[in-house]
């Protein structure tokens, strides 16, 4: 019975009654050791009479092994493990060793997905509850996908209840609803110590702080309280370790020696057995340690009182005696990989053996997905190879590892370790490619390029220099820095003759043409276009790099038919994989060409969804590109949001040196205000952004804002101004010589006065491009023009159009500009009725998009890492949205409002 716990079981009870009923719940109990945690998680248990209880409790012995605490959270579903999707039923059998590993089941996004789906399935017939306590003990790879998943628990009849330490929320220290536990109070202290003066009891609650182990450890002891120093803080962990540790004092040396093997791994009672049949004792001996009320023997297995007995039990042990302990239990147990970890534990000084088997075990843990594990395993291995020429390969492999895990800092300090080892230049230079990644990522471009470069220069492998040069032409981009790209530029075109595989040369066709696009080099879209047409699109998914090359070629065109196909079926291959972590990047792409389409509630969704996981995996550069295409996209609605994403973005690009960030999202604050009609406000923000632009050297006129420049100067009454900046741009769009800058750069000439045949000749380009906004703003141009030189019938005509399209596409500030002008031609606009498709949030959007391109509930699912409940429950939201009942009508609902 839980005694002065009343407010939190009803927390817990109220959490259990939704899952009755089909609501999802997610609860993070945190507080210090002895507070009553694990007494709650045992209270739900009961209260959840009935359902389907999964549960799970992290363990020290256990941290190590990857997804050891998934396993028996999940064990009692597997049953279930079929009826999932079959991506991710190959991650989850991968990473729980019931399926060989894959290079696709790798992925620790791809298990946390897996891990939703299979616990969803489980729940489709009774509601299910998940109870995981010490949860900051869990194996790195098992806490992300618990964490994955209850991030994403919304309408599936299903409970989760995780208890951790305070002082050691990580990974759980995220956005889930927190329940924290405090002392009990007075009263239910002497409740539970009714033998003891009501004196000592108040002492004892405001020694401890009413935390309920310390008081039932320590009554038992009163008088230690008086041998604290007056006025000392009593440290309650620490006295509570203290007092188990004197309680294993008190037994036989065969009790404590058999304690010590059962702290040190499985608490199976047989694998127990074997390790103390190794060390020369009786097994049996452990019952004085149950009689001491320090363990409990029940169904096979030796259940500590609490965590923190079998943490003092190991600590207060000699090294000696750990030593010995993990010897006597790597002989014991039949699996190889729990034998590497306990002999690295038993063992003095180097010992290649050794290393040896944790290498094995780290490639198993990475084949599982579970890098940091990984990591630790191949850092211990290189430890234990000091003098041996594997040292710095395995401590490189540790970095790598501790990468894929998204610990950016360790593998730093790794890689720097294995470089003092002085290894051979090949390894030294993948040191630097793995440097140059989490620079570009996580840290600073600026830093990640001069890496690449140095590593691409000693390199003398023209494959590897070629990938080295290609991510260093990705940092320029970033950086805005058109000299360095066009220097890695001319090196790729040098290396291009000599390359034997096919992949790597159209990466570096692709890169290289990406730099002088950006420096306004001639030559650049003709390599590009050529890359794209060296070998068939089906090939390039196999390499990521060459996935993100093809693609942003294909960007950078801005042809209509041109590679397109590329990114829809790099975005289908990458959720097929559940490839979680690169998702965010080509969402960007993928949303960036919505939003040069009339599709720009698909780019809103897709601009969301990269911003939600960029943050979940902490790409911060995508992070930052993905706030300014939605600040760009939205400032041309005129939407006040788009201010606030703008600022966001600058502030992580002034950080982290994403100057291509600043760039947009500068464009955006100045659209913003042209938008709201505002062209002396929509100024410095353009001629801040010239001024950046020129700072860096670029010369892509699809970045300059000349054209809108050139539209503000006429407003503020400054024609030969508009005039300067409109010549100068078509100088720049010629030299490219692609259709959506030619379009452009001819709207500005006819604005700034040149002649019409500009206007005419801007629409023809339109035609070569899928832009419907840069359209509409040149139909609302012409037929200004054509209304200022009195010729109102045809300007009526381009007004209409102009109205039409940015209706369509929910610009409403440049519709009410382009009704303006028409009003002022003696005719009236006709506006759309705005769609109730336009209300449904981003989320909502991409399932309405799913369904109606044909995937089932259950596919939609997977491809958004939701649940089918959840889905189901969006889909719900819609139709009443929407006042419709079925897939045909949403489908035409969709039609009709694309926006």
């Amino acid at each position: 019975m839980l005694i002065g716990r009343d407010a939190e079981r009803r927390a817990i009870e109220q959490l259990i009654a939704g899952a009755r009923v089909g609501a999802a719940g997610v609860l993070l109990v945190t507080g210090e050791p002895g507070i009553g945690k694990t007494t709650l998680l045992d209270e739900a248990a009961v209260l959840a009479d009935g359902l389907q209880v999964l549960r799970a409790r992290g363990t020290e012995a256990e941290s190590e092994l990857p997804f050891a605490g998934l396993l028996q959270l999940l064990r009692p579903a597997l049953t279930d493990l079929d009826r999932i999707p079959g991506p991710q039923r190959t991650a989850l059998a991968a990473a729980l060793a019931l399926g060989p590993g894959t290079a696709g089941a790798a992925d620790r996004f791809a298990v946390g997905a897996a891990t939703l789906s299979l616990i969803c399935r489980y729940a489709e017939n009774t509601p299910v509850v998940l109870l995981v306590d010490d949860a900051h003990l869990l194996d790195r790879p098992s806490a992300e996908a618990v964490l994955f998943a209850a991030r994403r628990l919304v309408a599936d009849p299903i409970a989760m209840v995780i208890a951790v330490r305070s002082q050691q929320l990580q990974p759980f220290q995220a956005d889930l609803p927190t329940l924290r536990l405090d002392g009990i109070p007075l009263d239910a202290a002497q409740q539970i110590m009714r033998h003891l003066p009501a004196e000592l009891v108040e002492q004892l609650h405001h020694t401890v702080a009413g935390n309920p182990l310390a008081l039932l450890e320590l009554a038992d002891d009163p008088e230690r309280l008086l041998r604290i120093p007056p006025g000392v803080p009593l440290p309650v962990p620490a006295m509570l370790a203290e007092a188990f540790a004197s309680r294993a004092n008190g037994l036989s040396r065969d009790a404590r020696t058999a304690l010590l093997i059962a702290a040190v791994d499985d608490p199976e009672l047989g694998v127990v057995s074997r390790g103390c049949a190794e060390a020369g004792v009786d097994v049996a001996a452990l019952a004085e340690a149950e009689a001491a009320g320090l363990i409990a023997i029940r169904d096979s297995q030796v259940q500590w009182r609490h965590p923190l007995v079998r943490s003092a039990i190991y600590t207060s042990a000699d090294p000696a005696e750990r030593r010995t302990a993990h010897q006597a239990v790597a002989r014991a147990t039949p699996d190889p990989d729990r034998r590497a970890w306990h002999l690295s534990e038993a063992v003095l000084g180097a010992d290649d053996e050794v290393a040896a088997g944790l290498v094995v075990a780290a490639e198993h843990a990475a084949s599982r997905g579970a890098y940091a594990v990984a990591a630790t395993a191949y850092e211990r291995a290189g430890r234990l190879s000091r003098g041996s020429p594997d040292a710095a390969v395995r401590l490189v492999a540790a970095g790598e590892a501790a990468w894929s895990a998204g610990q950016a800092e360790r593998a730093e300090a790794l890689l720097d370790d294995a470089l003092l080892l002085r290894p051979p230049v090949p390894v030294s230079i993948h040191v630097q490619a793995i440097r140059g990644d989490i620079e570009l990522k996580c840290g600073s471009p600026r830093r990640a390029l001069d890496i690449l470069v140095a590593a691409a220069a000693e390199s003398t492998e023209p494959e590897v220099a070629v990938g080295l040069l290609a991510d260093a032409v990705a940092a320029c981009l970033q950086l805005c820095d058109t000299a360095a790209g066009l220097d890695a530029a001319g090196r790729l075109d040098s290396l291009l003759p000599v390359l034997e595989r096919p992949g790597a040369r159209i990466v570096g066709m692709l890169a290289s043409g990406v730099a002088k696009v950006l420096a306004g080099g001639s030559g650049g879209t003709d390599q590009i276009r050529d890359a794209l047409a060296l070998t068939p699109h089906d090939e390039a998914g196999k390499d990521p790099r060459r996935q993100y090359w093809t693609v942003m070629g294909a960007l950078f065109l801005r042809e209509t038919g041109t590679g397109r196909a590329l990114l829809q079926q790099a975005m289908h291959e990458r959720r097929e994989q559940v490839a979680l972590a690169a998702l965010p990047g080509l969402l960007f792409l993928l949303a960036r060409d919505d939003a040069t389409t009339d599709r720009w509630a698909d780019a809103e969704a897709s601009y969301d969804e990269a911003i939600r996981l960029a943050r979940e995996t902490g790409e911060t550069t995508e992070e930052a590109m993905n706030l300014a295409g939605l600040a760009w996209l939205m400032s041309h609605q005129g939407r006040a949001r788009s201010q606030e994403l703008a600022l966001r973005c600058l502030r992580i690009c002034a950080q982290h040196e994403i100057h291509i960030g600043t760039t947009w999202s500068l464009f955006a604050l100045g659209d913003l205000e042209l938008a709201r009609g505002d062209p002396a406000a929509a100024l410095p923000q353009y001629e801040r952004l010239v001024g950046v632009l020129a700072e860096y050297g670029i010369k892509d006129p699809d970045l300059s804002p000349a054209p809108e420049l050139a539209e503000v100067y006429l407003r503020l009454g400054r024609p030969d101004d508009a005039r300067r900046v409109a010549r100068e741009h078509s100088v720049l769009a010629e030299a490219k010589g692609q259709p959506w800058s030619l379009a452009r750069a001819a709207r500005a000439l006819g604005e700034a006065g040149e002649s019409e045949q500009e206007f005419l000749t801007a629409l023809s380009r339109h035609e070569q491009t899928p832009d419907a906004f840069e359209l509409a703003r040149t139909r609302l141009a012409y037929g200004a023009w054509l209304r200022r030189v009195r010729r109102r019938v045809d300007a009526r005509t381009q007004l209409r159009l102009a109205v039409q399209g940015f209706d369509l596409l929910g610009a409403l500030g440049w519709a009410d500009q382009a009704a303006a002008e028409l009003k002022a031609t003696g005719e009236t606009a006709r506006r759309r009725v705005p769609s109730t498709a336009d209300d449904l949030t981003p989320q909502e959007r991409q399932i309405a998009v799913l369904l109606v391109d044909g995937n089932s509930i259950r596919e939609a699912a997977a491809r958004l890492f939701l649940s089918p409940k959840t889905v189901e429950y969006h889909l719900r939201k819609i139709y009443a949205k929407l006042g419709i009942h079925s897939r045909g009508e949403l489908a035409d609902h969709l039609a009709s409002g694309r926006t």
